[in-house]
C-alpha cells in the first residue's frame, strides 16, 4: 500500500464487525518513520517514577522514542529532563542509566552541564578563540518541551503543543490509580531490571500486553506447570495461582480513548496476590472498590510506549522502537515504598518466574514477535485477523460496570474469560491511525 493513503492501513467498521490491520503497518520502514515524527516526538512519553530520583542532582537516562533524555532533580528540587547529547557535537552527555550527580561532562570534548541542564563550562574557553556570535549562542541542553506528573509518573514530551497531561490520560487514570495508591508513601520500582530487545516491530508488545487469547497457547508450558505446583509437585515456593479457574472468570476490556485501553480478569483467589497483606489499610485508605479492584489481574496500555500490569505482579513495562523490525522492552516490578520483606520477596520471586527474560513467559512472547515479524514480510494475505475476536459482544459491553467506576469508555467488552477478546487493541490502533493521518498532512 502506498503510505500517503495511511488511513487505509486499518480497516474500522464496528457496525459491520470488521476491525482489520493491514501487514504492512509492522514492516513498512516509510511508516516507521512517520510513527517516529507523528507519534514519539509529538506525544506525552511516560519516562520515570519520581521515586526514582528521590534526591537532589538524582537522574535516570531514558528514550523519547529515538531521542535520548536525561530525567534529573535539580539543585531546587525540580524535576527537568534535556535530551541527552552534547551541544558541541552530540556526543552522549551521560552514559550511566542512574545516579546522583551535580554535573555531567560530555566524554568527547569536556562541556559540562549541571543537573538543571545548563552549561557551566566550556573546556578550555578562554583560549579558544571564539568569536562574539559564539558567546550569544545558548549552549545549555536542550530541554525536553514538557514534564509533568500524575500520582508520581512522569511524563515528558517533546513538542510542546501537547495537551495537558491529564487530559492526554483520561479514563485511563483509573487503572493507573489502582498501582499508585497502593502504598501511602507511594510506589516505587525495586532495585534492578529486565532490559532486552525482540527482532519486530514495536506495536507486537503493544498489543501483547492486552492480550489474553495467547495466555493458554504461547504459555502453554508455564500453565502446564502451575497446575503440577497446585497438587504439591515442584520446588519452587511462592503464592501458585491455579490457572485452570479462571476460564469462568468475570473479566473484560475496556477502550479508554486516546489510544489506551485495559483488560481485566476478576482474581479467585486473592489471597495469592503480593498486595492481600496489605488489604485492610488499603481498604481504609483508598476505599473498597479500588481495593476490590487492585485485587483483580489487570493489564493497561497507556499510548504510546508504557504497559503498566498486574496479572502475576504489578510491573511497568516501557516499548521503545529503534527500527521497523527491532524494539526494546524495559521491565520493572512495581511494588510499595516500605512493604513488608515477605512480600517483597514474594513479588521478585512472582516476576522472575514468568516476566523475567529468562522466566516462563517473556521467551515465549519474543519467539512469537520474532517469527511473526519475519513471515509478515513475505506475500501473503494483505490483511490480518487479529482484531475481531470478541467484536460481536461490544454493542453489550459493559457500560453499568464504568458507571460504577466512575470512568467514560468508548467501548467495553465483558464475559467470562474464555471469550479472550481481542478488542482492547482497537483503542491503540484507532489512535494510531488518528495521528498519522494527521503527521502525514503536515509533510
Amino acid at each position: 500500500m502506498d503510505p500517503r493513503h495511511v488511513k487505509l492501513y486499518i480497516d474500522d467498521r464496528p457496525a459491520d464487525g470488521v476491525f482489520r490491520v493491514h501487514r504492512d503497518v509492522y514492516t513498512d520502514p516509510v511508516l516507521f518513520e512517520l510513527e517516529m515524527k507523528s507519534i514519539f516526538e509529538r506525544c506525552w512519553n511516560y519516562l520515570a517514577l519520581e521515586s526514582e530520583i528521590r534526591n537532589t542532582h538524582d537522574f535516570v537516562t531514558r528514550h523519547i522514542g529515538r531521542t535520548p533524555v536525561i530525567v534529573s532533580r535539580d539543585a531546587k528540587g525540580q524535576i527537568g529532563g534535556f535530551v541527552n547529547a552534547c551541544r558541541h557535537k552530540g556526543a552522549t552527555v551521560c552514559r550511566m542509566e542512574q545516579g546522583n550527580a551535580r554535573y555531567h561532562v560530555c566524554p568527547y570534548h569536556g562541556w559540562a552541564y549541571d543537573s538543571a541542564g545548563k552549561n557551566v563550562d566550556i573546556k578550555d574557553r578562554k583560549s579558544g578563540c571564539y568569536a562574539a556570535a559564539f558567546d550569544a549562542e545558548g549552549h545549555d541542553l536542550i530541554p525536553v518541551a514538557r514534564i509533568a506528573s500524575y500520582k508520581g509518573m512522569i511524563f515528558g514530551s517533546l513538542s510542546a503543543n501537547v495537551p495537558e497531561l491529564e487530559e492526554h490520560l483520561g479514563e485511563i487514570k483509573f487503572f493507573l490509580d489502582l498501582h499508585m495508591e497502593q502504598a501511602p508513601q507511594g510506589m516505587e520500582v525495586i532495585p534492578g531490571r529486565a532490559w532486552y530487545a525482540y527482532r519486530g516491530n514495536w506495536k507486537m508488545q503493544v498489543e501483547n500486553g492486552n492480550d489474553p487469547y495467547h495466555e493458554t497457547s504461547t504459555h502453554g508450558c508455564f500453565v502446564a506447570i502451575q497446575e503440577r505446583r497446585v497438587k504439591g509437585q515442584g520446588n519452587v515456593e511462592g503464592r501458585q495461582v491455579d490457572w485452570k479457574k479462571r476460564a469462568a472468570a468475570d473479566s473484560g476490556t475496556f477502550d479508554l480513548g486516546n489510544g489506551h485501553s485495559s483488560v481485566w480478569i476478576n482474581c479467585l483467589e486473592p489471597e495469592k496476590r503480593s498486595l492481600y497483606p496489605l488489604l485492610d489499610a488499603v481498604r481504609a485508605r483508598v476505599g473498597s472498590l479500588k481495593a476490590e479492584w487492585m485485587l483483580k489481574q489487570r493489564n493497561a496500555v497507556c499510548f504510546p510506549n508504557l504497559q503498566i500490569a498486574d496479572h502475576v505482579v504489578p510491573q511497568l513495562r516501557t516499548i521503545r522502537p529503534i527500527a521497523v523490525d527491532l524494539t526494546e522492552l524495559r521491565s520493572y516490578v512495581l511494588a510499595p515504598i516500605g512493604e513488608p520483606p515477605e512480600s517483597r520477596a514474594a513479588r521478585l520471586r512472582q516476576f522472575e518466574d514468568f516476566i523475567n527474560p529468562c522466566g516462563f513467559a517473556t521467551p515465549d512472547d519474543i519467539t512469537m514477535f520474532n517469527e511473526s515479524q519475519q513471515n509478515l514480510r513475505t506475500s501473503g494475505g494483505e490483511w490480518l485477523q487479529a482484531h475481531e475476536r470478541g467484536i460481536a459482544a461490544l454493542p453489550a459491553g459493559s457500560r453499568g460496570l464504568a458507571g460504577e467506576l466512575g470512568i467514560r469508555p468508548v467501548a467495553a467488552v465483558r464475559g467470562e474469560f474464555e471469550m479472550q477478546p481481542e478488542t482492547a487493541t482497537h483503542a491503540f490502533f484507532r489512535e494510531w491511525s488518528r495521528r498519522m493521518q494527521a503527521g502525514l498532512s503536515d509533510i
